[in-house]
């Protein structure tokens, strides 16, 4: 039997897709070793437990968990040897029942010490618990700020003090917080433990000191040792600093799920849900779907049907504004709204061909309207981005392209309902403020392995950059060959392709994680479950920018 040229083009994109998957895979497995085999020999010579096994061993067994920011840090600092996962490890999960986030320093990593991008990746953490009253429990083990690059992690508003001011307002509105001393806890960092509701040290392992032994030597000549001026007993007998004292890593994370299991029910923000059922589509078709060509079209409600609750969606406004599909549907259970980009050339209402992934007046226009009415029915949203901005040219100028997209993104911005962003593919210019890239507050931001974020595409930006450069070159009287050009448009799109990667975008902490298609159910529901926590602080208003 022949094959067809569609299940052809099907089974390229599935190989395309699940080749990118394979390269996550190992990225993410030399990431899990931390700061590498030696050092975590090393740490259990101490009678330590690594992060990672903390964390598992805290986590209920057989539940779902999500790794926040596993990529964080991926390619940068490499002059100091590397900071992978940004020296700490950040899991969404459940201990005796009850969804949490837990913050796990790895010590592995330069002693557990901060960088500029640990600050950035355990705010992020802070954010995800303010912004669903989700309770939060730190691991502590740290040496402090890394002193090399102290300036960048120090002062500013969105530096290691942040966190004790978190810690504060989370306190005020009542999120709970439980922090376990299991190493160091130094200077700014010894603020940590008791600004929390509760906290822990270990017995002969943990230490909490605003300065060591040799710090108090040098400022004040006073000779003590760290265990009997900061250990366990002390805070304990003595400073009344921490509440519980554990005798090892493994009764710690028994005490906590104990503390875990005795609070109180949360209030619900009150979002429907029924019982899950799975998609009647395959969810893997998803790697046969996408093209593995980015600027090829396909129908993105494909790509729906793998997502949602037995495949199922009510289109709302289907035939207006085509290049934007916005529909309700379940996903696990969860009432969802999903606006997403449609990549498919269509007509529009006029009979004028639109191209798939650009915005036009008239997708902006049902956009906001969607948006608008899922946060008068409470109904979360769900973005699902493929998108290659708005639409340009004086017919679009002139038709007020700008002044519909600003409703889009008022709309959006001014949401009340929890907002979820999975980056699907492109997701360039405007396009990705529209579609609620990380600077809109998703709740959650992931991203497949096929995306790409950036002002624009690597080939634009190139075709854009070597005029500028060739024009400059021409005006200083050099002649420019066919062959110098290639050469040149080379250069500037693989520099640029490198910044548009997604592993870019996620050490730097712009999306939450690099997934795999078929983990997006489980996120996003994982997602609403925590945003169900808190209900909304305010009311539902646009502003005048839509009368």
């Amino acid at each position: 039997m022949a094959i067809s040229k569609k299940d052809l083009e099907f089974n390229k994109n599935d190989d395309a897709m699940r080749m990118k998957i394979s390269q996550l895979e190992r990225e993410l497995q030399k990431i899990y070793l931390g700061g590498g085999k030696k050092k975590i020999e090393k740490h259990h010579s101490k009678g330590k437990l690594t992060a990672r096994e903390r964390i598992d061993m805290l986590l209920d067994k057989g539940t779902d968990s999500f790794e926040v920011a596993a990529l964080a840090g991926k390619g940068m600092y490499e002059e100091y040897g590397g900071c992978p996962s940004g020296g700490v490890v950040i899991k969404i999960g459940y201990v005796s029942g009850r969804q949490c986030i837990v913050v796990a320093n790895d010590a592995t990593v330069k002693a557990g010490a901060w960088f500029p991008i640990t600050g950035k990746k355990n705010l992020r953490a802070q954010e995800i618990a303010m912004d669903n009253k989700l309770p939060i429990i730190y691991l502590v083990d740290s040496a402090g700020v890394f002193l090399p690059m102290q300036d960048e992690i120090f002062p500013d508003k969105e530096h290691f003090g942040r966190i004790f001011r978190n810690n504060a307002v989370m306190s005020s509105e009542g999120i709970t917080q439980i922090a376990a001393v299991m190493g160091s806890c130094v200077a700014g960092g010894a603020y940590l433990p008791i600004m929390s509701d509760e906290s822990l040290i270990v017995n002969k392992t943990g230490t909490i000191f605003l300065a060591g032994s040799y710090l108090v030597k040098a400022a004040i000549g006073e000779s003590i040792d760290n265990e009997t001026l900061g250990g366990a007993t002390t805070h304990n007998e003595i400073s009344g600093v921490c509440d519980y004292k554990p005798e090892n890593d493994e009764e710690c994370l028994e005490t906590i799920r104990d503390l875990m299991s005795q609070i109180g029910d949360a209030e619900s923000a009150g979002f429907n849900r029924t019982e899950p059922v799975k998609p009647k589509k395959n969810v893997k078709d998803i790697y046969g779907i996408l093209p593995k060509d980015r600027t090829k079209p396909y129908d993105v409600k494909e790509i729906i049907k793998c997502l949602v609750d037995d495949s199922k969606f009510t289109e709302y406004k289907k035939d207006y504004g085509q290049t934007i599909v916005t529909a309700y549907a379940r996903i696990d259970g969860w009432s969802v709204g999903i606006v997403a980009n449609q990549r498919l050339i269509s007509k529009s209402g006029k009979g004028e061909m639109q191209f798939g992934g650009v915005i036009y007046s008239d997708s902006a226009d049902k956009a906001a309207r969607f948006i608008m009415t899922c946060n008068q029915k409470n109904i979360p949203l769900v973005f699902l981005q493929d998108v290659s901005g708005f639409m340009v040219g004086s017919k679009s100028e002139h038709g007020g392209i700008i002044k519909d997209g600003a409703k889009m993104v008022s709309a959006m911005a001014n949401s009340v309902v929890p907002k979820f962003t999975v980056v699907m593919g492109n997701s360039y210019g405007a396009g990705n403020y529209a579609m609620c890239g990380k600077a809109y507050d998703p709740r959650l931001i992931v991203a497949w392995p096929t995306a790409e974020l950036a002002v624009m595409s690597g080939a634009a930006a190139a075709k854009t950059l070597l005029q500028i450069e060739v024009a400059s070159l021409k005006a200083k009287g050099e002649k420019i060959t066919e062959e110098k050009e290639k050469q040149m448009f080379d250069e500037i799109k693989n520099r640029y392709d490198e910044q548009i990667s997604p592993y870019y975008a996620a050490s730097r902490v712009w999306v939450d994680a690099i997934i795999d298609p078929v983990e997006t159910r489980k996120v996003i529901a994982m997602g609403i479950e925590a945003a169900n926590l808190k209900p909304a602080e305010k009311k539902y208003n646009v502003g005048v920018i839509q009368t």
